[in-house]
This record gives structure tokens, sequence and C-alpha cells, in this order.
């Protein structure tokens, strides 16, 4: 059995030959059997795939290197249009001009647990959309996937500052609602999920799903039981104007911000009635002075060019990655190829390992599975074309992801 650091070695010289020309070619000290495959995108885009050695067999892995630095080049969030709406990778990177796009956070897939609850589709972690706060992060133990490793939260994410570099780090959710009453902290911002006790924001940009599942759950078991004691309040032009026990579904208007109580909560927005002056105010705060233009979540496994600690070595997995090099001017989009092929998915403690022979001093991963999808745009077609086997051999609507462009 292979470890990760196994992984490290058997990938030292396939980084390097990363470097060469396009075109198809083997690198000397690719495992057994390996072709290296380099094709351009795009100036300053490069895509490339080769086999590693794992654990239990082995996994395909496909690999965008983009250069920030190139003239024209930029990433940005992939987005469906609605907080709570998915679409394929292909199908939005087409739609958004992209060269090359890849599948992002996890999120709110099914809801066996909550009979007559629907799904939202709705991400986990914070999102940041053009510099404003798109969304925040559901309670840690209200997201979808495996366990995170130790360390991680819902608020971990990554994205590009405005001044060009790419960087890990959190965002977390800071907002007030203010009244004739007082003021009352706010515990969600277009969250699947609101903390128990709590009042949840829902902007124009949520969609129209029901704002049900927000009740549901707790901030340690997200199959919990939904709550019975919620209120629904709709503020527009910063004024209370209607009322509700149970929460609503349907498009919120572009000028009115639905509050959504569960508990204690609830309780505090029975005392409003209509008319009563309201002010909603919230922004997503880290601890880097320069903001983000966009983000979302992601969960790290590499800092400081190291594995982070207690990475799970065992579950081997379809994944997709984000890594950074060069001090933030290089960003890496990782995926594998999916179950139904002969490609046996990586660990957490292997994924690490590729993106630090892929000299990539942070990392993090994205929603894997049959979400991971690493797609770029056909140079003869001009079409954006899935680059990975996909689990299944169905490409999966996914709620958001990242997005590369180049104008060259």
């Amino acid at each position: 059995m292979r470890s990760a650091a196994g992984v490290t070695a058997a990938l030292a010289l396939v980084a390097v030959g990363l470097g060469a020309g396009p075109g198809t070619y083997r690198a000397s000290a690719a495992p057994a059997g390996s072709t290296v495959v380099r094709e351009p995108v795009a100036p300053g885009v490069d895509y490339q795939a080769f086999t590693v050695p794992t654990s239990q067999g082995s996994a395909r892995v496909h690999v965008v290197t983009v250069d920030l630095d190139q003239p024209g080049v930029a990433a940005d969030l992939l987005f469906p249009g609605a907080v709570a709406a998915r679409a394929t990778v292909s199908r939005m990177g087409e739609g958004a001009g992209a060269v090359a796009a890849i599948n992002g956070d996890f999120f709110n897939i099914s809801e066996e647990q909550h009979p007559g609850v629907q799904a939202t589709g709705a991400p986990s972690g914070p999102a940041v959309l053009g510099g404003l706060p798109l969304k925040g992060a559901v309670p840690d133990g209200q997201r979808f996937g495996g366990p995170e490793p130790v360390g991680d939260t819902d608020e971990d994410v990554f994205g590009v500052d405005a001044d060009g570099t790419a960087r890990m780090g959190r965002l977390v959710l800071h907002g007030r609602v203010r009244t004739v009453r007082g003021t009352l902290a706010l515990g969600g911002l277009n969250q699947y999920a609101v903390p128990v006790d709590s009042i949840g924001a829902f902007t124009s940009q949520w969609g129209a799903v029901s704002r049900a599942r927000a009740a549901c759950g707790t901030d340690d078991h997200r199959g919990a039981p939904c709550t019975s004691e919620t209120y629904e309040v709709t503020v527009r032009h910063g004024h209370v104007e209607t009322l509700s026990d149970t929460p609503g579904a349907g498009p919120i208007d572009p000028d009115t911000t639905v509050l959504l109580g569960r508990e204690a909560g609830a309780r505090a927005l029975r005392e409003l009635v209509p008319g009563t002056p309201v002010e909603v105010d919230y922004d997503l705060t880290s601890t880097n002075p320069v903001p983000y233009t966009f983000a979302l979540g992601a969960y790290p496994v590499l800092r400081d060019h190291q594995p982070l600690a207690g990475l799970d070595s065992i579950t081997a997995e379809p994944r997709s990655a984000i890594g950074i090099a060069d001090g933030g001017r290089i960003l890496r989009l990782l995926s594998t190829d999916g179950r139904e092929g002969t490609s046996s998915g990586l660990t957490l403690s292997e994924l690490a390992a590729v993106l630090q022979s892929l000299d990539c001093a942070q990392a993090s991963y994205l929603d894997g599975g049959g979400s991971a999808t690493l797609a770029t745009r056909d140079t003869g077609t001009g079409r954006v074309t899935v680059r990975n086997n996909l689990a299944h051999q169905q490409e999966r609507p996914v709620p958001n992801g990242i997005a590369i462009f180049s104008s060259r």
C-alpha cells in the first residue's frame, strides 16, 4: 500500500515535466504506464492530465494551471443566478464565457431526514460575488459532505482579492436587524440552515425555493427535526410589510428582505407589526484587510507547502480541489476521474500530496464524488467541455464553482 509520501515521491518529476511544451509526452518519473498530457487552453491557461499511484490502485488527475499575472486572465465565481439554484459546470462556464471551470462548494443535496421539506441546492459555506456578500456559512453540523478535517470550519473559503491575489481565508457573517424596539443579531444570510434561536435574512439572490429548510436540524445535527417555532417578516423599503407563522417560498423582490426567525429569533420577530421601521445590515469579514472580489466555501488541506495534520488516509473518492502557488499568482484547478473507470480517486491525504507535488503553497478541497467536474474550452469548437471522466457518466448540477477567463 502506498502512503501519501509515496504519492509525493512518484510525482516529484511529473510536476517538473508539466513545464514542457504542448502535446502528449511521457515524463521519466511518471508512474509506470502513465502518459502525461499537456494542452494550451488560452494564453496563461494550460490543461494537464496524468496518473498517480494511490493506496487503492491509481487515479487519473486533471489539472488546469492559471497564471493570474498574464494580461487578460482572471478568476471569478461560477454562479447559476441564485443561491438556491443549480446548473452544470459546463453550462455555467459556457454561459459566462469562461475558458475553464471547476465545481465548488458542498451543498444541500437531499432531505431524506426531513420528509416533505424541499432540498434547496444551496451551498454550505460563505460566498462573495462582485465584492459583495452573497451568503453566509451554515453551522458546521449542518454541512453536507464527509467529516471536516480537524480545524476546518464552514467559514473556510478560497477566493481572489481586489488586488488580484488568490488566497485562502475565513469569512464570518456580522449583521444586525435594527428596530424601534432595539437591535437583534443576524445569524444567517441566504442560508439553507439558520442557527438555532437566531434570525436569517433572505434577499432576492436567494431565489424562489422554499425557505422551510432553514428551520430544520440544529447547529450540531443536520438530521434533527425541524422546529415548529418559526416566524417570518417581510421588510420592504425599510418597513415591515407582511407577517407569517411559517416560512414562505417564491421570488423575493430586489427592494425586499425576508427575515426568518426560529425559536428565540421567532419570538423576537413576533414583536414587530406592519409598518414598523426596520434596517437590516450585514457584512462578511476576514482578518485580511484586502476584501475579496469573489469567494466560495473550500476546506484547507495544505498550508505553507505542508499537508494539514489529521487528513483522512482511508477513504478514496473522486476529488476536486484548488491550489495556490507563487504567492497567489498561480492557480491550479484539480479534479480526478469518477469511480466508474479505472481511477480509484484520492484520499484527502493523497490529494494534499498531489497538490504539494505541484508546488502549491496553499490548497483547499471542494465538493467531490458525483460533483467532481473540470471543464475547459475546446480550442477547436469553442465549446466548454468536461475533461475528467464523471461519476455515473453524467454531469451533476452544482450551486457554484470557479470560472477562469481569458480575453486573449
